[in-house]
């Protein structure tokens, strides 16, 4: 008797789903998303020529992508036993199949354009778990990973010949291949199998470098199984697999947005805002009136405070001229900026449209519910957790993390089931002037290698990253290069821009910290709003405390290293502390004010630090030009660290020549960074996305911090279990970083904390000054 095969045990109350059943659902998934104006942009953003062609090959890639699991261990798993190692995972098998000789002169005879490896690499990569060679707890591929000397095979099994039944009529091959009944260790024939298909790899990677056509039908097909595979798996967990057409038709396939529409759900409530705030009639600057006629891939250059998010939304209304496009992505370097951006203008629009999308977004939407503004007045932002991603496919309007949608360039399985939406959209990037060399190779990338409509936006960027983003590659066919705005010659026609990028607002001098102390002394004490920033929380802890203790008076302080539910107070005191201009007010803060702080300090005092920083540092005073100018004193810290001796030698030299022409306005900072800034190598425009081939592993898109580590503290392990147990995103406002100083061994340590989350004394923390 053929035992039953399955692709999915039992869920909440549901049976198990058939392996036919699955496979058959992830084709109805495949033909449901890939349709109309989403394979339009699916294949417009990809750089597709033949949909038909792309088409086929996904639909039998998600016919494939799980036969593998047609083996006695994977149903000993689904239905229930102890976890065990399975002999190989069940995309191998997969792999193996579409490399069995017989499979391989059976597709050959389809008189449809079959390309096999393209379709074997989508397979084998789906889980994001191939590699060739062992990679931290990846198993290299096609290696046995138990003693087992021979595994059975039910390829003979009748789900399986209607599966493959199926494959002929979409390929038009008549008959059905000989398949094997186990495989077996150590024997020749499966060992020239497993040889084949890394020969093939090896041979399929230096092809696709030289095919920018054939890589970029293999990156559409291999994210486009990943994606049908999710929906196909999700609906299960929710619904029934009839749903999926219709749960497809109703998420994804909105009508295309329009610029009425960005005007009416986003700018004109922020307008409507500004002027309840000023008390003035509110109009567009030239700048961002012009906005809405200027190219479809651009990049801002634009003064700290000149407006351009307005510029950024007007923009997107121009765009939708000429793109159908069904979602406008707006996306930031930090949590912060993002949370902001979506306060400010995202959450105006409905709530069954707008979202905030970054790791900690549930709990700031939780802050949100808890404390109102017009614009989330009985606002749900929330989505189905069960569909984990799937569950913003119906959104239009995002505020985001950068991660959370780029980083499908570095595998992140999340990312590339959001990428129908992000193929859908117009995208907006923000202070990319502050992105890692990592991110902004990954940033390059996706320039590079993907049609789509983006704005990039900074106040300055050096002139090699400048390069970088403009250049024109031969290889490419079109979207190369972005086009910089304003250019030297109509900046000078647009008056009010012109006029606040030229307006002197800073007075900046030399001092030393002794020096810099005294006067931010005397500035509070003459009743201003100081800021102070240094470049390490330790020394951001030790001056506050001694401030505080001089002045008899509590001193803002505002760093990383707070858990997030302290983190969001403390910002938003700093926030509040200078909004107001009856007293004084000192906050002694790192480098997560260059952004996430929307502060017009009087005085500013600042700790030498990488140029792009100490413009961005000197915009968070005298920001909105109520007051002739700013004093700002920079002085050298003790210490480089985190920065390179090359960058403050670099930034010394910068500051010793604006000094001598004070006062100083936005664009002579602008043009001195251009001179003074380092040189950076240029990228490749590769990333592992792009470069993978047959294999595919999640990476980090950014670069790790081997510094800290996430964790909590030892008096919070008992709420933690407790908020994780229900679901509460309150779980999130107890995580903060922990330098690997701070780590300490926790006696009887609870199985149910996450191993990746480090411990920390509560008696190094406090919730003012934060862990140190």
């Amino acid at each position: 008797m053929s035992p039953k095969l399955l692709a999915k045990g039992k869920f909440k109350g549901k049976e198990e789903l058939t392996l036919e059943q699955h496979l058959q659902d992830t084709e109805t998934a495949c033909l449901a998303i890939f349709k109309g104006r989403i394979l339009d942009n699916w294949c417009r953003f990809f750089k597709i020529k033949n949909k038909d062609q792309f088409l086929l090959l996904l639909r039998i890639a998600c016919l494939f992508h799980d036969i593998g699991k047609a083996n006695p261990e994977f149903i000993k798993l689904v239905l229930g036993a102890k976890p065990f190692k399975q002999t190989f995972r069940h995309e191998w098998i997969s792999a193996f199949i579409l490399h069995y000789p017989t499979v391989k002169e059976w597709l050959i005879k389809s008189s449809l354009d079959l390309d096999l490896e393209i379709i074997t690499a989508s397979v084998v990569g789906h889980h994001l778990q191939a590699t060739p060679k062992q990679k931290d707890k990846i198993d290299a591929f096609g290696k046995p990973r138990s003693l087992a000397k021979e595994l059975p095979l039910y390829f003979n099994h009748p789900q399986i010949i209607n599966i493959l039944e199926r494959i002929c009529q979409i390929t038009n091959v008549e008959g059905l291949p000989k398949l094997p009944e186990k495989w077996i260790y150590g024997d020749s024939f499966w060992d020239s199998i497993y040889s084949d298909i890394i020969d093939t790899a090896e041979e399929f990677e230096y092809e696709i470098e030289e095919d920018s056509n054939r890589r970029a039908l293999l990156l559409a097909v291999k994210a486009g199984l990943i994606v049908s595979d999710s929906v196909a798996s999700g609906i299960y967990r929710t619904q029934t697999s009839e749903a999926i057409e219709e749960w497809v038709n109703k998420t994804l396939h909105s009508n295309p947005i329009t610029a009425e529409e960005i005007e009416e759900k986003i700018l004109q409530p922020r307008y409507r805002q500004i002027e309840q705030k000023t008390g003035n009639h509110f109009e567009l600057k030239s700048f961002q009136q012009e906005a809405i006629n200027l190219s479809s891939r651009l990049l801002l250059l634009s003064a700290c405070g000149s407006g351009k998010t307005l510029f950024a939304y007007n923009w997107a209304k121009g765009v939708t001229k000429n793109y159908k496009i069904g979602r406008v992505i707006f996306l930031y370097p930090t949590r912060g900026t993002a949370t902001e951006g979506f306060k400010d203008y995202v959450s105006w629009a409905p709530e069954t449209e707008a979202s905030l999308l970054t790791g900690t977004a549930n709990y700031e939407l939780r802050g949100m519910t808890e404390n109102p503004t017009e614009s989330t007045q009985d606002k749900d932002f929330t989505t189905e957790e069960r569909l984990y991603a799937l569950g913003f496919w119906h959104k239009r309007f995002f505020s985001a993390t950068v991660d959370q949608f780029l980083s499908f360039l570095t595998h992140n399985y999340s990312a590339i089931c959001l990428l129908p939406i992000l193929a859908d959209s117009v995208v907006i990037i923000d202070e990319i002037h502050s992105f890692s060399r990592s991110m902004f190779d990954n940033l390059v990338s996706f320039l590079q290698h993907f049609e789509i409509p983006v704005l990039c936006m900074t106040a300055t960027l050096p002139t090699s990253r400048q390069e970088e983003l403009t250049r024109r590659l031969e290889k490419q066919e079109s979207g190369l290069g972005l086009e910089i705005y304003p250019t030297s010659s109509n900046r000078s026609q647009l008056k009010d821009l012109e006029e606040a990028e030229t307006r002197p607002r800073y007075q900046i001098n030399h001092t030393n910290q002794e020096e810099a102390k005294q006067k931010a002394i005397a500035s509070y004490e003459e009743g201003k709003r100081i800021l102070w920033v240094v470049n390490t929380v330790d020394r951001c802890r030790e001056i506050s405390e001694e401030l505080g203790n001089t002045l008899n008076t509590e001193i803002l302080t505002y760093h990383s290293r707070f858990r997030l539910k302290d983190r969001k107070k403390r910002h938003q005191e700093t926030v509040n502390a200078f909004q107001q201009t009856e007293k004084s007010v000192i906050a002694v803060t790192t480098q997560v004010c260059e952004m996430s702080l929307d502060l017009d300090a009087e005085v500013l005092i600042t700790e030498l630090a990488p140029i792009s920083a100490l413009v961005q540092r000197f915009g968070r005073s005298n920001r909105h030009g109520n007051f002739d100018f700013s004093q700002i004193w920079v002085y050298e810290p003790p210490k480089t660290s985190p920065y390179t001796k090359n960058e403050l030698e670099s930034s010394s030299n910068f500051l010793s020549d604006i000094v001598s022409s004070n006062p100083v306005s936005q664009r002579l900072l602008a043009e001195k960074l251009q001179e003074y800034s380092l040189r950076e190598r240029f990228s490749d425009g590769s990333s592992h996305f792009i470069t993978g081939g047959y294999w595919a592993t999640a990476e980090p898109f950014r670069e790790s911090d081997d510094y800290s580590v996430s964790g909590i503290l030892d008096e919070d392990i008992q709420e933690y279990i407790q908020l994780t147990a229900s679901k509460n995103p309150d779980v999130d406002g107890l995580i903060l970083p922990i330098p690997r100083k701070f780590i300490i061994d926790y006696p009887d340590r609870p199985t149910d904390l996450p191993k990746y989350l480090a411990i920390a004394s509560k008696n190094n923390y406090c919730e003012i000054r934060g862990l140190g």
